[in-house]
Order: structure tokens, then sequence, then C-alpha cells
């Protein structure tokens, strides 16, 4: 995602927190995007302007009563894309929710009619008190958008309630989905993505499972977030971590799959199956570990349930509905037969490669239509992902 051309201005009040604000301030430059940043005068003893000056290589905004600023916080709230406050301590919060003014960047505030996205960051007790929960929730009634705070090490110390400012890359999440959200078409749909292997018990100890990692879906889940869709990431077992956003929900068995997909698909838009189903299983598995001493091991083996095929008649009405197909040879054919079989708009082909698919970071795709095949570079599953959200718009 590029923010070429998008002006975003970063308000930065006093907290310990307020070194947060400079990684997010790269981040946000590095996307393309013009960044003022605005700071109090508390936010100034804890990091310099000079610090943020030089990350966004613009003036740092600090004073209402710098010369030729007279009316700057008018404009200054007219004309950014978004306003960011990162960190949003409770003293800033309870200004803004009174429409006090009484420094720039409340006077920014109070002239301000666009989006506004706040990062709270306090002492957890602050938190929790009455007086700021009923400030948020007047900036909420008043269009006011928040991310977090977390849990997490408070500078007093670990702390197992809200109050630590979330990390910059999940603020710049939400700064994509403020931006980015209200020109795509996937904003306010429901997405489903499942992701990850799925296993079968063989024993208590054995299963029987796939390489896939995983992060094919989840790329995809976070893309979808990104976009301002309502995602739900379904996911086998896997080591990574899930993405920032989508609310997550953790299967094992093909079948525990197939169930989860069943209670989200009647008001699911758009259903992205790139998880990798085991395609058998056991018709019984062992009570106990069979040793090895016991000699030569035979196994019978069944079909798992086709999760897909299982959908047919139960999708939304209009509903996307996207496969993946993972091949050695033949794959366009073999996509295709897919689509054709499974009643899918859209078949996501990858083919066995040493630097493509499983346990990589990279990903050649191959997006596969009834009439088209358009075939991608080797790439980051994230600009992967991107791509296929773009195939998938161009279809609702």
């Amino acid at each position: 995602m590029t923010f070429t051309g998008r002006h975003v201005l970063l308000g930065v009040s006093g907290g310990i927190a307020s070194y947060k604000a400079c990684t997010l301030a790269r981040r946000l430059v590095d996307s393309g995007a013009v960044v003022d940043v605005a700071l109090t005068a508390s936010a100034a003893e804890f990091v310099r302007p000079v610090t943020f000056e030089a990350l966004t290589g613009r003036p740092v905004l600090g004073s209402l009563w710098e010369p030729g600023r007279a009316l700057a916080h008018i404009s200054l709230a007219r004309q950014p894309d978004l306003l960011v406050l990162a960190p949003a301590t409770a003293n800033l919060l309870a200004r803004a929710a009174l429409g006090l003014a009484d420094d720039l960047l409340t006077a920014i505030l109070l002239a301000r009619s666009g989006p506004v996205l706040a990062a709270p960051a306090m002492n957890d007790a602050m938190f929790a008190h009455p007086a700021t929960q009923a400030n948020i929730a007047t900036l909420r009634n008043r269009g006011w958008s928040f991310v977090g705070p977390v849990v997490g090490s408070l500078a007093e110390g670990p702390s197992d309630r809200p109050g630590r400012m979330s990390e910059p890359e999940e603020i710049f999440a939400e700064v994509e989905r403020l931006l980015r959200g209200p020109a795509s078409a996937l904003r306010g749909r429901r997405v489903l993505v499942t992701a990850g292997p799925t296993r079968e018990m063989l024993d208590p100890i054995r299963v029987i499972t796939n390489r896939s990692s995983g992060r094919m879906g989840f790329a995809l889940a976070q893309a979808a977030y990104r976009r301002g869709a309502d995602v739900t990431l379904v996911v086998g077992p896997t080591l990574l971590t899930p993405p920032y956003g989508p609310a997550v929900e953790r299967v094992e068995t093909t079948a525990d799959l197939q169930a989860a997909v069943g209670r989200h698909l009647p008001t699911t838009d758009v259903l992205l199956m790139a998880a990798a189903p085991a395609d058998f299983r056991p018709v019984t598995a062992a009570t106990g570990k069979r040793v090895r001493e016991e000699g030569a091991l035979a196994l019978s083996l069944e079909p798992t349930p086709d999760v897909l095929v299982s959908t047919r008649e139960r999708r939304k009405p209009g509903a996307v509905v996207v496969g993946f197909a993972y091949e050695t040879e033949d794959g366009v054919a073999k996509a295709r037969v897919k689509l054709s079989r499974k009643a899918l708009d859209l078949v996501v082909l990858n083919m066995v490669e040493p630097d493509a698919g499983a346990e990589v970071a990279t990903n050649r795709v191959t997006l596969v239509t009834a009439e088209r095949a358009v075939p991608g570079p080797v790439e980051a599953k994230e600009d992967a992902a991107e791509r296929i959200l773009d195939a998938v718009e161009a279809l609702l």
C-alpha cells in the first residue's frame, strides 16, 4: 500500500510511549505520506522536535504563538486526510472531550471535522477510571476511531489490564484501514479466510498433515482487514502469530475446519479458502502409541470432507468464493477442473517451486478463471495477497 499524495497529521502528547510515535512517523513517511507532527509541550519533554523533523523532513508544529501561524490550527484541521493521536494520553482525551483548545493540538482537534484515530496510552488505572471511559465514549460518539490500548508492560512494570499503547504497526494497520477502506469494494464486507494445515490423529502423538505454514492466508486476512473488511480468520495448527485486526478461530482437523466455515457461511460475502486441509485421515485412530519394535505399520485411510464442495448449497447469494490449488503438474488444467466442480469464482494456483509456496515467505500465483489464467512473479506473500484481493474486488 502506498499513501502517495495523502496527508497525515500526527499528534503526539506527553507520555512515555511518545518514543513509539517516532517509528510510526517513519512508517508513514516510508509509505509515501506527507506527515506533519504536532507536539504538545509535555511531548517535547519526552522526544525533542528535531527528532520528528529529521524523520519527516518537515518543520514540527508546537505552538499557536509562533510567527506566521495565527490560523495554522484551522488549515491543519482541514487539510490532512487523517489525524492520528499517538500516544493519546488521558489528559489529551479529557481536554478533547471537553472541547478545550488551550494549545495547538487541541485547537486543531476542536476545528477538525474529518477522521481522527486515537491510540490511548496511560497507566491501567487511569484508563479504567470512569472519567477516561466517559471521555472515550464521548469522542467515539463524535466519530473518532480508536486503536488499543492493549495489555502489556507499562512504565511502572507489568500489568494485566489495558493501558499500553498499541504497537506502531498495529496503528499503521488502522491508518491504512481508514485511508484505504473508503475506496475499497471490500469495505464493510464480511470476509472469511482459512489458513494453514489441518492434521488428523494417527495416535495420541502422531498426525497426518502437510507443509502449509499459513503465511498466505495470514497475508490475505491482514490485507482484507486493511481494506476495511470485517475479517474472520480460521486457522489450523501453525507457529505463526496471527495478524493484527481479524477475529481468529483455531481448528485442528478438517472436520473442525468444515464446521467453522459452515458457521460463518450464511453471512460471508467473500470466502478465501487458503487453508490446506489434510486430504486423508485414519479410518480408526489408535488410542495408544504404537512402538517401532512392533514392526511394519499398515494404515487404512479414508478421504476427509471436501470443505469447499460442502459449501456449494449454503453460500450467501452473490458471495465470491476463491479456492486455492497447489500442484506439481498441469496446474491450470487442474485449477479449471476445481473451478467448475466446486463452483468457484477464482482459483489461486501455486506450483511446487523452491522459492514459492509452502514454508517460504514468497509465492508465485496464477489467477485462474474460466476465461483466462494470469501468472504473477515470485513475490512476497503480502504482495501476492494484494493482487488476489484486487481480483476479488473486480468480482464484487
